[in-house]
């Protein structure tokens, strides 16, 4: 039998304040381990308070990796992520240290340890003419125009997500093909490594309901509002003319704190709509995580112990 020489990786997934900086960090800690964050938010500079970026106390003597890798105002490709954390595992390996891959952003998982399918090159001059559609006619139109092109992507892109439109869109536009049929060619370049999936959830929707309230709470006390006003402040954020479709600006609570200082509803509504909004990202993350069929799921109220046993177990250690 063939022996998997292979290094190791741990992956450490979960929905939103379920817990994953914290038992990330302990992994790293008590195996001299490296964390690399998959985040579609925290690659932002200036994203810190509303992202529940970890701060310098918390990361201090363990190396993070892919952190405040783009400004706010410039885009993140899943490739580009798979790219850069491929090149941070072999890293980290080299130095003897164990890869621990902490985050919720299912998409970047994806890409890193599935591979990706042939993509055409992102197109600035067809993405500036769909954003300027879009200004005209609105992304639910567009979504419209997507059904009847790609039916397939369209059932997958809800009619208010601009970025996946825009890029569906783009991909058509360029090469004639759906963006189903790339995604449906064989996946490429997946991470050389043996990876442990491990889930961070509450076994209870109410208590992690609990959990994203009480945080999003606490990011209000510790000055999320003043955070955003200073990216808006930015001069390069004020120079973009949509800055809602920003990959950034996107990012939950974002949104609703960016429309808010555009005088759209009261503190408690946008605190309302904050929370809702975080809520429905852990539901799309939490339906992902359930087709993740060789993970393992774990409680972090009464499961740490046994999570710790499982990665003590599967690095022989």
């Amino acid at each position: 039998m063939a022996v998997d020489t292979r290094p190791l990786a741990i992956a450490l997934m979960g929905p939103t304040a379920s817990g994953k900086t914290a038992a990330a960090i302990a992994l790293a800690k008590a195996y001299e381990g490296e964390i690399v964050s998959v985040d579609s938010a925290l690659v932002y500079r200036g994203l810190e308070i509303g992202a529940a970026k970890p701060d310098a106390a918390e990361r201090a003597g363990i190396p993070h990796h892919l952190l405040d890798v783009r400004d706010p105002w410039q885009s993140y490709s899943a490739a580009e992520f798979a790219s850069d954390a491929a090149v941070a595992v072999r890293e980290i390996v080299a130095r003897g240290k164990l890869p621990i891959l902490a985050g919720g952003t299912g998409l970047y998982f994806r890409a890193l340890l599935q591979g990706l399918s042939p993509m055409p090159e992102a197109d600035p001059a067809i993405r500036a003419h769909i954003s300027a559609e879009a200004e005209l006619v609105g992304w639910p139109a567009l979504h419209a125009q997507l059904a009847q092109i790609d039916p397939l992507a369209a059932g997958r892109i809800h009619a208010t997500d601009p970025q996946r439109i825009q890029r569906a869109l783009e991909v058509f536009r360029l090469t004639g093909k759906p963006i189903s049929y790339w995604q449906a060619l064989p996946g490429v370049a997946r991470l050389p490594a043996r990876v442990l999936k491990l889930v961070l959830a509450p076994a209870e929707r109410a208590v992690l309901h609990q959990r994203i309230e009480k945080r999003f709470d606490l990011m209000l006390e510790h000055g999320f509002l003043d955070e955003v006003r200073r990216l808006r402040a930015l001069p390069q954020m004020r120079q973009v003319a949509a800055p809602l479709d920003l990959p950034a600006v996107r990012a939950v609570g974002y949104r609703q704190a960016w429309q808010y200082l555009d005088g759209q509803g009261s503190a408690s509504e946008f605190r309302d709509k904050g929370i809702f909004a975080t809520r429905q990202l852990a539901k799309r993350q939490l339906t992902w995580l359930r087709g993740e069929l060789d993970a393992r799921w774990f409680d972090p109220a009464r499961d740490l112990p046994r999570l710790q046993d499982a990665v003590s177990l599967f690095l022989g250690r």
